[in-house]
């Protein structure tokens, strides 16, 4: 879901564009579509990558596991780190390591090293997300920001609804491997796209940096990171597993579409946020958790009807979506200035979700069968819920936003 960064620094407004610049955000958006596909591939690809290097499929569920556990361990101490940098070499850089890392992952003997591989390749992950969003609001005037962020974002759910149904179909093709030397193409042709659209900037200044605790001390900052972790938390879960979940209800042979109806409705739902943030970003939060968890309440008690798999799945992408966009875009302006490190607090509550995913639902698959996951789900999205609820004055006011 890996979780961006948004700068409090501002590129002077004379150079801003009076329209999105669209060459430079959708190169942004395939940095987000190689991270998202690099983290979500295993998913659909349990199986195949456990045969190939002898492990079940539990375990090769954690090499999304240690991949979240990666983005957790850089996002906030890179950022800080970072913040005085320049920001294209530090985003080309981000973008190599998903070079690197994608190229051992296609090559290696042992589970080991692949779990090493992808550690680094979640490093690269907590960095590029705290990148992204900060460079898409520099790059317009700031009544264009939640669209420029939107755009950036729309890779997310088209990794989901291409990337990872498409890889799943290849690796029953081709093989998991070469899936992953074709991610390696993929990135070198970014780092092209990127270097000839995308502009660069300025670190932000030593005197604008702001303290991790007062941060979080913010009014607002907390529900928007609680409601992050625990919606991130219920969605992983049941993503990661999503294969032995399909096997259980009888559909071990339908992985691929169903991945792809959930990528399709989840790129709906960032159209959706991106046409309505400006003015109903609380009213959509709320809409998104309420329907996450009525699809949890009908694949609980219908889980063996495909048709209603199929539209709980279309439900569940649908709330998914935009949520990356909304949750930061709440961040933003809950924490004002201080969005940056907010921002890469965010990168860490959500990959923690996500390691948080892997772990608790291969615990749950192992112990008790996937028949567990709904009601778990429901334990996790009703408190977000009532979470959103409650922050009707900081974190999700019902006031339009500017």
């Amino acid at each position: 879901m890996t979780q961006t960064c948004l700068t409090a620094a501002s590129a002077p407004a004379a150079t801003q564009p009076d329209r999105l610049p669209l060459p430079g955000l959708l190169a942004l958006a395939m940095a987000g579509y190689v991270t998202i596909l690099t983290e979500a591939l295993p998913a659909g690809l349990l199986p195949q990558i456990g045969a190939g290097l002898g492990v079940s499929e539990a375990l090769a569920g954690q090499l999304v596991t240690v991949y979240a556990l990666g983005s957790l361990a850089a996002a906030i101490p890179l950022t800080a780190a970072t913040q005085g940098m320049r920001r294209r070499p530090l985003l080309l850089s981000a973008i190599a390591g998903f070079a690197l890392a994608n190229t051992v992952t296609a090559v290696s003997p042992s589970y080991a090293l692949t779990l090493a591989a992808r550690f680094c390749a979640g490093v690269s992950a907590g960095l590029l997300w705290a990148l992204i969003a900060g460079y898409a609001a520099r790059m317009v005037p700031a009544r264009l920001k939640g669209r420029a962020i939107a755009v950036a974002m729309v890779g997310t759910p088209l990794a989901l609804s291409l990337g990872v149904p498409g890889g799943t179909f290849l690796g029953a093709v081709i093989g998991w491997r070469l899936c992953f030397g074709l991610m390696t193409g993929l990135t070198l042709v970014l780092i092209g796209w990127v270097l000839a659209t995308v502009p660069d900037f300025a670190g932000q200044a030593e005197g604008r940096r702001h303290r991790l605790g007062a941060v979080l001390a913010m009014p607002g900052v907390w529900p928007v990171l609680f409601v992050t972790v625990a919606f991130v938390l219920a969605h992983n879960i049941l993503y990661t597993y999503v294969a032995p979940f399909l096997a259980a209800a009888g559909m071990p042979e339908r992985t691929d579409l169903v991945l792809l109806v959930f990528g399709a409705t989840s790129l709906a739902g960032i159209g959706i946020v991106g046409a309505l943030i400006a003015r109903r970003l609380r009213a959509m939060v709320l809409a998104g958790i309420a329907l996450f968890g009525l699809a949890a309440l009908a694949l609980w008690f219908w889980g063996d009807a495909p048709a209603l798999v199929y539209g709980a799945v279309a439900a569940w992408g649908l709330a998914f979506g935009g949520a990356a966009t909304l949750f930061q875009t709440a961040l933003s302006d809950a924490a004002g200035e201080a969005a940056d490190l907010a921002q890469s607090m965010l990168v860490t509550a959500w990959n923690a979700a996500i390691a948080g995913g892997g772990l608790v639902g291969g615990t749950i698959l192992e112990s008790a069968g996937v028949g567990v996951f709904p009601p778990v789900l429901l334990l996790l999205l009703v408190p977000a819920f009532l979470v959103t609820l409650g922050a009707h004055r900081h974190g999700f006011p019902p006031a339009t936003r500017a």
